[in-house]
């Protein structure tokens, strides 16, 4: 870990040579409040800009070059979009693309994901990767565009609609873009690109392990290894021209649970005759509560235990045999998450063998570790933010979201950061939020994507 956070180091460069800026990504009066869980920090804490080079220009009209092709490929993936491990068409326009770069490619990693690599002609430098998620929800979608999905699929044993209502159309379409870029500057870098179209950040349902976690355990972060790897998000609660991003622990882990509780079935107007399993569910129900509210430190870390889900019974006058419950845990600690999760268990369990009945406990193998960003790569990349955005780069607070982003930033030091596509003129804390039928995207946010992931790139590598 040494050896790679001092190569890192020595690979951010920058040296005093005024830079255009993008058409649309600095925008005049972008209001620099943020909604949900992306509030900004007050402007102390702001990184200082590093100066720019002339490379950096380069990258910049060579984005300004690549723009409307960016936006046509997220409207052609926005229009057709594919649910976890079935983003075949998807990760085909992604290969196809990049073989006709020069990127070695490998299909079929974590079941559609993609691998492709980039050695750079200016001598040895950092290994750098770069994800982009694939995959869209099964959500309808309510949005009046020309390119509007009409998509169906089957998802849970039910037809649903599909839908691109977290944006990661958005990502594929911006890191095809810096793919483009980066090979055409080939002769210009040093070390090597790595790219990560992943299937599966959204989940699946009953497929077994998927996403980040698969594509690591396929090698994706092997042959060779990176060191270091970014990642970003587009986000309805900044601002067009705005960057969210923060040291350490940036997005909560996720862990779903199921929780089903046997008794014995009996008339409604007799429960003595036998065991109530919503009683036992209830009591369950509301003791779990305790766990964040008396057994959690949350000054320090905190975290969230919700219960969405709560069935049992078909008649009034019935008591069933049994209940199912499930839930979600959030944490922003591997220590309190474990704690929380074996707490989980044993509170379910003993109430109800307490109350004669039985609690069977299953945690879903699929769950999101938190998001921990490097803290010195974090503090390195914050000024070439810094240099692009100004102010509207901003530290933002921790967010209850998850990504399962962490299983890359496990196997290389990691930056993610989140990208604002709500328009100027509108209050992204009245935006129709991610994962809403209704979320819409400004289109300018793409640049801002495509600016930072090509200047993260040249001042990691030293790209002259």
């Amino acid at each position: 870990m040494l050896r790679i956070g001092l190569r890192a180091a020595r690979g951010f460069r920058a040296e005093s040579v005024p830079v255009e800026p993008a058409r649309r990504a600095l925008l005049k009066g972008a209001c620099t409040c943020a909604a949900l869980a992306f509030l900004p920090r007050a402007a102390a804490a702001q990184a200082a800009p590093a100066p720019a080079r002339p490379v950096h220009a380069d990258l910049d009209a060579a984005a300004r070059q690549i723009e409307a092709a960016m936006i046509a490929w997220r409207r052609d993936i926005h229009a057709h979009p594919e649910l976890g491990n079935r983003e075949r068409r998807t990760a085909a326009l992604a290969a196809q693309h990049l073989r006709g770069l020069g990127y070695e490619v490998r299909e079929g990693v974590g079941r559609t994901g993609i691998v492709a690599v980039l050695k750079g002609g200016a001598g040895p430098g950092p290994v750098v990767a770069l994800r982009a998620d694939m995959d869209a929800l099964p959500v309808r979608e309510e949005v009046d565009l020309p390119f509007a999905s009409k998509a169906r699929a089957v998802w849970g044993g039910q037809e649903v609609g599909v839908m691109h209502a977290c944006g990661h159309d958005c990502h594929v379409a911006i890191l095809m873009a810096a793919a483009q870029v980066l090979a055409a500057h080939r002769d210009r870098l040093p070390g090597t690109i790595k790219l990560l179209f992943q299937p599966a950040e959204e989940g699946t349902v009953g497929e077994g392990v998927c996403g980040a976690r698969l594509m690591v355990e396929e090698g994706a972060m092997r042959d060779p290894k990176p060191d270091m790897v970014f990642g970003l998000h587009v986000s309805s609660a900044l601002p067009t021209g705005s960057i969210g991003y923060r040291p350490g622990n940036a997005m909560a882990g996720a862990d779903r649970f199921q929780i089903k509780v046997t008794g014995r079935q009996t008339h409604g107007a007799m429960p003595w005759n036998g065991v109530d399993p919503i009683v036992i569910g209830s009591t369950i129900v509301t003791t779990l509560q305790t766990v964040v509210s008396r057994e959690t430190d949350v000054a320090r870390s905190p975290a969230v235990l919700s219960v969405g889900i709560f069935k049992g019974g078909l008649r009034n006058n019935i008591i069933p045999e049994t209940a199912e419950l499930e839930g979600t845990l959030r944490t922003f600690g591997e220590a309190q998450r474990a704690t929380a999760k074996r707490r989980v268990t044993e509170i379910a369990q003993s109430i109800a063998t307490g109350m004669n009945g039985k609690a069977e406990v299953t945690w879903d193998e699929n769950g999101y570790p938190p998001l921990h960003n490097d803290a010195a790569l974090t503090a390195r990349c914050a000024p070439t933010l810094a240099r692009l955005f100004g102010e509207h780069a901003r530290l933002v607070d921790p967010a209850m979201a998850s990504e399962d982003f962490p299983y890359f930033a496990k196997e290389a030091p990691g930056f993610f950061y989140f990208v604002g596509i709500t328009p100027p003129g509108t209050d992204p804390a009245k935006a129709a939020p991610n994962h809403s039928p209704r979320f819409t995207v400004d289109e300018a946010g793409l640049m801002t994507g495509l600016r930072a992931t090509l200047h993260l790139v040249a001042d990691a590598t030293g790209m002259a």
